[in-house]
């Protein structure tokens, strides 16, 4: 154990999550051992080996299906409330560990504790939101067109829910999914990013606990480790129903493909290219934080982070002094000290991409204004940390047009009128989250028009990065078009069927239609 992890109490969270020994990572959170070949979690803030996990290999694989699909069929047959219960409890087990689990997601994945936390409490949120969801699993009722019938819509489990989530929110995603697949009667098989296995075997062990405790089978939460080969066990897999997933567009695609191959469904959450328009109208002070926290907060790596600041050219100079000046006061190094605003990236593949993105910037006409770099020296051993830099550039850049999930910003104008800010935001290819900064009514509602962001989420005075649980989450084109969380995203996790009751003598056709015998 590393220093760091020595100091901030690391080992401690581990024993507190049931992680001692890590070296024969359960496929399903029970005695039943992978064989598989192992992965070594590494934590991006000191460079230090955290424990290695077994992979999932096709044989336990299947073992996990089988385990998930005997589990379904007593599960659904349990009253929605009842269901929303068991939720209830975990979220009470994941108030007690809120401080362990989020420390783990902090030292595993890079983010700042408070972000550990705030995801941790993301996971308690929507569990309340699911229980409440269980009493209102509602369906429709229409009026036949033949009398003494009765005509209504309801929803049915789907089964197996397979679940692949990302790095750079590696507990709150999955919870996203099955906290509302597990009160809609499904059960769920998840691959957690096999950058952040740790956080997955510590969710394991959490649910896992609840649901013994509760006498129900361990097949209603299952966990598979490894890389996109272990994934694709599941994307191709015609027992999976539905797979959501949550990464990069090109893996996005690979799943949408493969799944669609064998008419299953898919739910995904890929790239974004978050813009946040600043207006003649903006607060500037509320716009500097907004945008400074969207791009170095997880340092630039969450899908909602912001990536582009499209400012119009009567304030550009001043919004451009405001906020480089917020970037020299930027703390940088080990997340588990709150002092410190931005850690480091996942890996040093990533600072790789940091730095071939600034490259390529300056290649094609761009301007760095806030100097980037790898940081070196005491505290930055890992290699994994890097200074959030900012571009002037232009929209149409190819770089630009690119998800670089790192802390660059590009700084860009618009002239004239907010419907040319609106062009310029909806001029890539994503299509997930967005931002405008005014106090202008009129500009507000044209962002939020139907000729507005063509994105899933549109803010006013808001940042482009963070969401509340109440709202569906997700984006449009290359984005996915995926809905996760609250509204009605349950109904993605269920069948719909319709159904017609007819409590006459006589047996009258649809349509008037004659059939005499």
């Amino acid at each position: 154990m590393s220093q760091i992890a020595e100091a901030t109490g690391i080992q401690s969270a581990l024993e507190k999550l049931g992680i001692l020994e890590i070296n024969e990572g359960s496929s399903t959170g029970s005695e039943n051992f992978s064989s598989g070949e192992l992965i070594s979690s590494y934590s991006p803030v000191d460079g230090a080996l955290i424990a290695k996990v077994k992979s999932t290999t096709k044989e336990d694989y299947e073992k996990v299906v089988q385990t998930a699909s005997e589990a379904f069929q007593s599960w659904r047959k349990k009253p929605a409330p009842l269901r929303g219960e068991i939720v209830r409890q975990i979220a009470e087990r994941l108030r007690e560990l809120k401080e362990p689990l989020g420390k783990l997601v902090s030292y595993e994945m890079g983010k700042s504790y408070q972000e550990g936390l705030g995801e941790v409490q993301e996971m308690i949120d929507i569990c309340d939101f699911a229980v409440g969801l269980s009493r209102q699993l509602h369906g429709l009722t229409m009026h036949s067109e033949r009398p003494g019938h009765r005509m209504y819509e309801q929803y049915h489990p789907l089964g197996i829910v397979g679940v692949i989530s990302a790095f750079n929110f590696p507990v709150a995603v999955w919870s996203w999914n099955t906290a509302l697949a597990w009160v809609c009667g499904d059960v769920c098989v998840w691959k957690p990013s096999e950058k952040t296995p740790l956080c997955g075997i510590a969710c394991q062990n959490i649910v896992a606990e609840v649901f013994k405790e509760n006498g129900l089978p361990e097949g209603i939460s299952c966990l598979i480790n490894g890389d996109y080969k272990v994934g694709e066990f599941m994307t191709h897999d015609k027992r999976i129903p539905l797979v959501s997933a949550t990464g990069s567009i090109r893996m996005g695609k690979i799943v949408a493909q493969a799944v669609a191959a064998r008419l299953g469904k898919s739910l995904l959450e890929l790239g974004g290219n978050n813009a946040i328009i600043v207006t003649p109208d903006a607060d500037i002070k509320m716009t500097v934080i907004g945008a400074v926290f969207g791009a170095v907060g997880t340092a630039g790596q969450r899908c909602t982070s912001t990536r582009r600041l499209i400012v119009h050219d009567s304030v550009y100079d001043k919004v451009k002094q405001a906020v480089v000046d917020a970037y020299k006061q930027l703390r940088i190094g080990n997340p588990l000290d709150e002092n410190n605003h931005v850690g480091p990236l996942i890996d040093k593949d990533a600072v790789s991409k940091y730095q071939a993105a600034l490259e390529k910037v300056e290649k094609e006409g761009g301007k760095i204004i806030v100097e980037g770099g790898v940081l070196s020296g005491e505290g930055y051993e890992s290699g994994c940390y890097v200074k959030p830099a900012i571009a002037e550039a232009k929209n149409d850049f190819e770089i630009v047009q690119e998800e670089t999930f790192a802390p660059i910003l590009y700084l860009m104008k618009y002239s004239g009128n907010v419907e040319n800010a609106i062009a310029m935001q909806n001029g890539v290819v994503q299509g997930l989250s967005s931002a405008i900064m005014t106090n202008n009514l009129r500009e507000a509602e044209a962002f939020l028009s139907v000729a507005g962001s063509d994105c899933g989420i549109a803010n006013v005075n808001i940042g482009t990065s963070g969401a509340e649980i109440g709202g569906a989450f997700g984006g449009e084109k290359e984005t996915g078009g995926g809905r996760e969380s609250g509204s009605d995203a349950w109904k993605i996790y269920m069948r719909r069927q319709t159904n017609t009751i007819n409590y006459t003598t006589e047996l009258p056709l649809a349509q008037g239609i004659k059939f005499e015998l």
